[in-house]
This record gives C-alpha cells, structure tokens and sequence, in this order.
C-alpha cells in the first residue's frame, strides 16, 4: 500500500475510532443512595451529557464489587476501570496518601486540606507511575470511634475489638499500639461482626455510620477525631486515554468540580448524622483528648517508614507545622 493510500485509510478510521462509547465502570462502598452516590450519579449524568453520550460512567455502590482491596484487584485485571476509594485502598496502589490519615496528625479538616494541595502533585505523580489518574480529591470526614460501650480512656478499652481495615497494615499497628485488639476483616463484613460480637467498636465517619446502621450495635461514639479519612476518585490510565483528550480535559474539570463540593459540604454532613443518630439512641461520650492523642503518636513510628515513606511522612507534617505557624493567632 503506498503511503498516500495508507494515510487516507488512517484518517477514515480515525473518526471511528473517536466516535466509539467508552464505558468506564467504577467500583466504591458509599452505600446506595448517599451523598457520596448521588454525587457519582451526577458525575457520570454530566460526562455522559458533555460527551454527547460516549462516555458512560457505570457506578458500582455499597462495596457490590467487594472491598477497596478487591475493587484494586479488578481493576488491575480490567474488570474495572476506576474506583472511589479512601486511602485505604490507595494504599494498595501507593502508600503517600495514607500520611494524610495517621491517628490524629491534625486537628481540623481545614487543616489537612491546606497540607493535601501541598503534596497533592506528589501523590498523583505516584499514581501515574502506576498507571492511574487521580480525577478528585476529596475529605471524607473526621472518623470517630464508634462502640458498643463508653471508653473514656484507652487504658479503659482493654476488651476493645475494633474492627481493622483488610489491606491497611497501618491502622493495625495504630490500634494495637493503643492497646485495642484489631480484628481484620472486608470491609462488608463489618455489620455481622458487628452483630456476632466478633468486633464491638469501629472507626468511621458518622455518615458512612448512620447510612450503613452500624451504630444500631456500636451506640457509643467516643468525641475524638482519631483522624480524618481521604479519598480519591481514580482511573485506570489506558482507559482514561480511550477518550479524545478535549473531553477528557471537560471531564477532568468535572471531577475536580465535584471533589470540591464533597469537600465543602462533608463537616455539616457528617455533624447532620450525628444528630439524626443521637435521634435513634446514640450516645455521645465525652472524653479528654489528651490520653487519646498520647496513645495515637504511639503508632506515628510504627507508620513513618514503614506504611509510610518517612520523607513523606516528615513533609506532610512540615507543612501541617508551616500551616499551624501562618494561621497561629
């Protein structure tokens, strides 16, 4: 074939080629019908409508597509192509982003979004390396610990079964150098475990508590932020690249519109569910945060270095310094 007849035929191909659906099918454990959901429901409405309805985003909740680790698996071998996760699946990816959630390394969600656009750059280029693209960042929420009975202390807690994330070797050592025992399980196996007494206390967001009813059994909530959890939405890169690269940068803007939002709206979100479980018999106890944040920096050693990158590590914290420093009154 000689090369004007080869050149004509790429170029009739190619149109075929842009024209194609690409169906990205993406895999998250935010319950049906949450906020988180109806945010990726919105998401996937407007790619499908800035597309002109070539790129359909196919949503996978509830942890139907099993636990984050799991949903990792598939989409390493294509069964997925993206996934709504927190760090604790990141970290099956890389481990950066779980500095950002060590036991009670900040004390506001203002304060870890100051330190996340910092080393976001850093994260994402892991993730590239790997062959993901980040589409959002996003704070879930303060996570609380969640019992079937009051601690007040953690020298109090020495029946605690908590429930340790499959997949997340730091919250294990975390717990265990509190001095609670870790029980690790999938993710969906958190209510029976609940209900068996395999586990009676759990750390997680409010509003992932109230939606997934979990705090039917755990009905005390300790008021500490033991940490502030983060998530991303990520893509496989070889799919992300199957679309034109003017609608994925349209895409792209989408995202990071949402992740924004999710950011915005999650603090009064997540204080919403504590009143509405308050409503259905939880008790909130009150404690002194003092013995908890000495027993949450017994693990920093055991995270920096080994789940974590120790540079990393020691950035993150830097630039919590440098943000307590500038906003110190």
């Amino acid at each position: 074939m000689t090369k004007p007849i080869l050149a004509a035929a790429l170029l009739a191909f190619a149109p075929a080629v842009l024209a194609q659906e690409v169906t990205i099918k993406l895999g998250t454990l935010a319950p049906s019908g949450s906020n988180w959901h109806e945010l990726l429901k919105e998401m996937a409405e407007r790619w499908a409508q800035e597309s002109g309805g070539k790129v359909r985003l196919r949503i996978y909740p509830g942890g139907t597509q099993g636990s984050e680790t799991e949903m990792v698996r598939k989409m390493a071998v294509g069964q997925l192509q993206a996934a709504a996760i927190t760090s604790v699946g990141l970290h099956d990816i890389v481990p950066e982003p779980q500095a950002l959630t060590v036991p009670l390394m900040f004390d506001t969600e203002e304060e870890l979004v100051a330190v996340e656009r910092k080393v976001q750059a850093e994260m994402e280029s892991g993730l590239e390396r790997k062959g993901y693209v980040a589409l959002n960042w996003g704070i879930v929420g303060a996570i609380k610990l969640f019992c079937a009975k009051p601690y007040k202390t953690p020298a109090e807690a020495s029946d605690a079964k908590v429930f340790s994330w499959e997949g997340d070797p730091g919250s294990v050592a975390a717990w265990k150098a509190v001095g609670f025992t870790p029980v690790v399980l999938s993710s969906t196996d958190i209510l029976p475990s609940l209900q068996t007494g395999m586990i009676n206390c759990l750390a997680s967001v409010p509003l992932y508590v109230l939606t997934a009813r979990y705090f039917e059994k755990a009905d005390n909530m300790m008021d500490v932020n033991w940490g502030i959890l983060v998530g991303a939405t990520i893509v496989k890169k070889d799919a992300w690249e199957r679309i034109p690269a003017d609608v994925r940068a349209k895409l792209l803007a989408i995202a990071r519109e949402l992740g924004k939002r999710v950011d915005a709206e999650v603090g009064r979100l997540n204080a919403d569910a504590v009143v509405a479980m308050k409503k259905q018999g939880l008790t909130v106890v009150e404690v002194d945060q003092a013995p908890w944040r000495a027993a949450a920096e017994k693990a920093w050693p055991l995270i920096r270095g080994r789940i974590v990158p120790a540079a990393f590590f020691d950035l993150v914290r830097k630039e919590r310094d440098a943000y307590r420093a500038s906003h110190r009154k």
